[in-house]
């Protein structure tokens, strides 16, 4: 019981702050859906396939946040301060060069980023404004992705809640000032937008940094930014080298899930991003589970406790499961509020509604396999078996089904969109049983 209880109350303080930054994080998304709705459809599906170049950034952010996780949860438990600082310096500098990359592109040239993703020229033209404006929140961004994620692995993660939720408030806030012109600001539209989302992360970067500063255990190094230990630096790229295939594989293949959408007319668009954004919101819980999983079980095993991290994890599983069916459960509860309040075509509500069915049950293969694979599989360093896992469901299975369906077969829009959810699903057999081979169970740190 005294164990039960410690499990619980450990994963509620991890899992909860997480989930709830997680939401915070889905509602500027569902924010800029329904006010930029109020435009028109054509600003939502702009903005909407704008966004996909921001989610192949946070790809690689995730792949270096989780990696990141996976060295400094377990040197946190053996309470080595000078290794996860030699590794928040050396991911700094990698998360540095990556953002600035993706802030020139889309400064520079933004026209040929949204010509990946639909032919629409009106689509191309409002896409365009909005990543020229967003692009210097990429840099923002990812810096601030990782100050955050210092500070859940030690023991903060409420404070980093706060900052991230305090930021979202101010980029709602903010969204309905400048894309409207209200309180004597000018309307700006979709750039109204964009100069929010600049603003919120420009707050959230500088209290991050200043909050591990006066936490006062961990600091950044200048010296450790020029010179990295060169057995820290294998190990990280060791185990998050994996990871970040695995996300490219699967965020790639969730992009081409986009461009598939994307050329089968806006109405199939605007749909689209609407589901995306309800699941997003809703599958926040079970994100939260995987990544307070994956601190929780690295801490213990980092202190070599591996029978007590392996019961970590069979709990973890356990609830999982039980989150993924209360998160179907309350989609398809909300599902006629959604449709009700939505501002889209008829044509374009009517795919919504078949949509968001689809979607209640991917929301229970989504959980399982969020927490035991990006969760559970990480915290031990068992990282390629993701990388193998989504690139074959992805690109062997889901993405060639998708395209045959939608461009040859010509079949209607929503048998493709089923086809296209298929992979969380597809992956469960294979995710339960390498999660019974416990290879997982493994102390990282160097003695």
């Amino acid at each position: 019981m005294k164990m039960e209880k410690e499990f619980y109350k450990k994963l509620m303080g991890l899992v909860l702050p997480i989930a709830f930054q997680n939401f915070m994080l889905a509602v500027v998304s569902a924010s800029d859906a329904i006010l930029l709705g109020f435009l028109n459809q054509d600003a939502l599906s702009a903005v909407a396939l704008a966004g996909q170049i921001q989610f192949v950034h946070s790809l690689f952010i995730m792949a270096f946040v989780i990696g990141t996780t996976i060295l400094v949860a377990q040197y946190w438990g053996k309470e080595d301060a000078v290794s996860i600082e030699i590794i928040f310096a050396y991911v700094l500098k990698l998360v540095g060069i990556v953002s600035v990359v993706f802030s020139l592109a889309a400064l520079i040239c933004p026209e040929l980023l949204m010509k990946i993703f639909t032919s629409d020229t009106t689509l191309i033209q409002m896409g365009s404004a909005f990543l020229r404006v967003v692009s210097i929140s990429y840099l923002l961004s990812g810096i601030s992705q990782i100050y955050l994620c210092m500070l859940k692995n030690m023991e903060c993660a409420s404070k980093s809640t706060l900052i991230s939720s305090t930021a979202v408030v101010v980029n709602i806030l903010l969204n309905i000032i400048l894309i409207f012109g209200m309180l004597g600001a000018p309307a700006m539209g979709i750039k109204g937008s964009a100069v929010a989302t600049v603003i919120a992360r420009a707050i959230e970067l500088l209290w991050s940094v200043w909050s591990l500063r006066q936490r006062n255990v961990i600091h950044l190094k200048w010296n450790y930014l020029r010179n990295t230990d060169l057995m820290l630096k294998k190990d990280f790229w060791r185990f998050t080298a994996p990871v970040l295939g695995n996300e490219i594989a699967w965020g790639g293949g969730f992009t081409m899930f986009s461009v598939i959408m994307g050329h089968l007319g806006s109405d199939a668009v605007a749909a689209n991003a609407i589901a995306n954004i309800v699941k997003n919101l809703i599958v926040c819980i079970s994100l939260g589970i995987g990544s307070g999983g994956s601190i929780m079980v690295g801490n213990e095993l980092g202190r070599g406790m591996l029978d007590k991290a392996k019961d970590y994890g069979k709990k973890l599983v356990q609830f999982s499961i039980i989150c993924g069916v209360i998160s179907g459960v309350i989609l398809l509860s909300i599902r006629p509020a959604i449709l009700h309040f939505s501002t889209l075509s008829q044509e374009a509500t009517q795919l919504l509604s078949m949509m968001l069915l689809i979607c209640a049950y991917y929301l229970i293969g989504k959980s399982v396999n969020s927490t035991v694979i990006s969760g559970i599989f990480c915290a031990g360093g068992d990282t390629r078996f993701g990388l193998i896992c989504d690139t074959i469901t992805m690109w062997v299975i889901v993405i060639p089904l998708g395209f045959i369906a939608a461009f040859y077969l010509k079949l209607p829009v929503i048998i493709v969109y089923f086809i296209l959810n298929m992979d969380e699903i597809i992956k469960l057999p294979a995710v339960y049983k390498h999660y019974k081979q416990y290879k997982w169970v493994k102390d990282l740190t160097r003695i």
